[in-house]
């Protein structure tokens, strides 16, 4: 769920209505109603979607919603004396497309009870009134779910906006820095690494520069042609170093000309004209998968990137499985400038990407379509879920410790190390991508100005050329300057 997006949908099946019965009990009321009277209840539709099909995309999600969720809820429900019935609809297609065909569907007043949502997409869906707030449509239960006591603040804000539930947040993911241990060992750098400032991360490259020379000190990613890879594990996680976010939630106005901003475009500057990280790899459409390849042949030392580099990249039977990767391969926080000055005053850093699933505003039955959703992201129903597929980070901290203590198996033990450390150690400090409509537009900028760092320009005209842009896309009166 690395860099997750997301779906689609047809119309939502009516409620049935079965005689007098249907005035005279509500679907609230049903619940105390013995078990079996279940058959002589009205039938209540729901419809399930996600960006997944049996046959493709996202295979383990649609097997799971479609073989356990959608059973298991019909069976809990019918034993409470309330007959449900589920659909699920599963689409194929790119993020884009998917919650472009969800919108329309909201829009026009039909569309999935619940469905999955990526986290950028979600204050477009606000301000669109595509969502509402969980407790206006499902009531006070929902702050009483005692779920968010399992997931971390920093994770809940994938699916919140101005601070406010809208859904529950899927699996989320996070940035860390791997280094090559052969490489570390080589140039006389402790194994076990953990720079406490960007003056020790920058101290290591130069040593790798200076010992092994035709590597790749340090990928940090810089390059346009990157796409959000550049903006989510490059300039991003470096600014959050700085001590701030791209986004004031407190003021709602975007980084401008800032110190954070010009303290982060310094460190981009910093290490592609001193030769410590590559601009050429930034360039090329494929520089990440080439990025990818280098260091699997011992030829980057230091990577900024997800657990997805390791999972899906090197590991046994992957992309570019690395040689004897459990030994070479290890992993450190992302320091902050210096400590205490990140975000939040935080010593370490990082970013996390992922989505949620949401309550459609326009369903029949609310309360029902949050018990199913409430049901999807139970500690059962989520570890169910982790046990199906290949080992991946969950929402849920109980989860997390279940899984990678005792069912992480048929894999590297080196992978499960590593979900351990991020969900112990950096999911509590991570940070979220801004859930606003404009951001995908910012998110280009990003790319751009880290591009132009990365290949000479100025700090005053690459922040320069990133305002003039920035205005024009969030105007002057949302910009913030020093």
């Amino acid at each position: 769920m690395n860099e997750r997006h997301i779906t689609t949908k047809q119309a939502r099946p009516r409620l049935r209505a079965v005689g007098a019965l249907v005035a005279a009990v509500s679907s609230l009321a049903m619940l105390s109603v013995p078990a079996a009277l279940a058959s002589a209840s009205p039938v209540i539709n729901l419809t399930l979607e996600a960006n997944a099909t049996l046959s493709a995309k996202n295979n383990t999600e649609a097997v799971w919603e479609t073989k356990y969720i959608i059973p298991g809820f019909e069976k809990m429900m019918k034993a409470k004396g309330v007959n449900v019935n589920v659909s699920f609809i599963g689409s194929g297609v790119s993020g884009e497309d998917y919650a472009n065909k969800l919108a329309l569907e909201i829009r026009s007043g039909s569309g999935p009870d619940v469905f999955d949502l990526d986290g950028p997409y979600v204050g477009e869906f606000v301000e669109a009134r595509y969502l509402k707030p969980l407790t206006l449509l499902a009531g006070p239960q929902v702050d009483s779910w005692p779920g968010w006591a399992q997931i971390p603040k920093s994770i809940q804000a994938t699916a919140k906006f101005h601070n406010v539930r809208y859904g529950i947040p899927g699996g989320p993911d996070g940035r860390v820095l791997f280094y090559n241990k052969q490489l570390f060992k080589k140039a006389g750098l402790p194994t076990n690494w953990q720079p406490t400032s960007w003056a020790q991360l920058v101290s290591a490259a130069q040593t790798l520069k200076a010992k092994i020379p035709g590597i790749e000190p340090l990928q940090i990613d810089g390059g346009a042609a990157m796409g959000e890879a550049t903006t989510l594990q490059g300039f991003l996680p470096i600014l959050a170093g700085a001590g701030a976010e791209i986004w004031n939630k407190a003021t709602g106005k975007w980084q401008g000309d800032t110190v954070p901003m010009q303290t982060a475009a310094g460190f981009y500057n910093y290490i592609y004209t001193h030769g410590l990280a590559n601009a050429s790899l930034q360039l090329g459409s494929n520089g990440r998968n080439n990025t990818f390849q280098a260091f699997a042949e011992s030829k980057v030392g230091i990577y900024l990137e997800s657990e997805y580099l390791y999972i899906s990249v090197l590991a046994p039977g992957t992309l570019y499985p690395m040689p004897n990767e459990a030994k070479v391969v290890g992993w450190a926080l992302i320091p902050a400038e210096a400590p205490g000055k990140g975000i939040r005053h935080q010593n370490f850093v990082s970013y996390s990407g992922g989505g949620g699933t949401f309550l459609n505003p326009h369903t029949k039955n609310p309360k029902i379509a949050w018990d199913l959703l409430s049901y999807m992201y139970s500690e059962q129903s989520q570890l169910q879920l982790e046990r199906m597929g290949k080992p991946e980070l969950n929402s849920r901290h109980d989860v997390n410790t279940a899984y990678l203590s005792h069912y992480c198996t048929g894999v590297s033990k080196q992978s499960c190390a590593l979900l351990r450390f991020i969900s112990n150690k950096v999911l509590p400090i991570t940070a979220v991508r801004p859930s606003l409509a404009v951001y995908p537009s910012v998110s280009a900028q990003i790319q751009q100005l880290a591009q132009n760092l990365a290949t000479g320009q100025s700090i005053k005209r690459a922040l320069g050329t990133y305002v003039s842009a920035l205005d024009k896309i969030v105007g002057p009166a949302h910009v913030q300057n020093s």
